[in-house]
């Protein structure tokens, strides 16, 4: 008994399916355009914290799905094995910045269209990627949001502060109200005319206002 009789599965033919130097190839492009999608993402991050760790997963998630391609590729019963095992998977990450959905997109889809033999797509389509999103995501808007958190003291000092404030930003709108015993607290969305924020200092002159906070704002966190 041979050795080509102990494997009737093709196994053996299987093993040069995929050259060697496609293999190189494509992981070594799958590298690179991973590390691009790290920079960029890392260039664009708008986060409180940044994570290294999920950069990092983008360079192996780029990486995976190329090689995983290049077998599927290259023997429809394995494809269809593998889209039996990938259906049972199950990831519970929350993602925390919505735009991080559009990296682990971007890394699956270079992956894939790397195995494809799209090289030149590949590389374009992620160099066009990569400068929208630096040119986008790295824009400063003209008209930045804030919260200004007031505690009044009475009906009238809250009625003098949403007209006085309203009167100083270019738009307002009240987020939140809080009445007690104590008196009124107002949280209200402001756009700022420029970057001068001299008006909350006359909000807290005004009579019956206790105090005043500024804070800025992008909807979803303060800081």
């Amino acid at each position: 008994m041979t050795f080509n009789d102990i494997f009737k599965s093709n196994f053996l033919e299987n093993v040069t399916s995929v050259s060697m130097i496609d293999i190189a190839m494509a992981m070594i492009l799958a590298f690179g355009i991973g590390v691009f999608v790290y920079l960029v993402h890392k260039k664009t991050y708008k986060g409180v914290m940044y994570s290294s760790g999920f950069g990092v997963t983008l360079i192996a998630l780029c990486m995976i799905t190329t090689f995983v391609m290049l077998a599927i590729t290259s023997n429809v019963v394995l494809s269809l094995g593998m889209v039996g095992a990938l259906s049972i998977v199950r990831f519970r990450t929350a993602v925390k910045e919505p735009l991080d959905i559009a990296f682990v997109f971007w890394s699956i889809a270079a992956g894939i269209v790397l195995s494809a033999g799209m090289i030149p797509l590949a590389i374009l389509g992620s160099v066009l990627i990569g400068l929208i999103l630096l040119v986008f995501v790295n824009r400063k808007p003209n008209e930045l949001p804030y919260i200004v958190v007031v505690n009044c003291s009475d009906r009238n000092a809250e009625e003098a502060v949403k007209k006085f404030i309203a009167d100083s930003v270019t738009k307002s709108i009240i987020k939140n109200k809080t009445v007690s015993k104590e008196g009124v607290e107002l949280n209200i969305e402001v756009r700022l005319k420029n970057d001068n924020t001299d008006f909350i200092n006359d909000v807290v002159e005004m009579d019956h206002v206790n105090h005043a906070v500024l804070v800025s704002y992008n909807g979803e966190f303060m800081n």
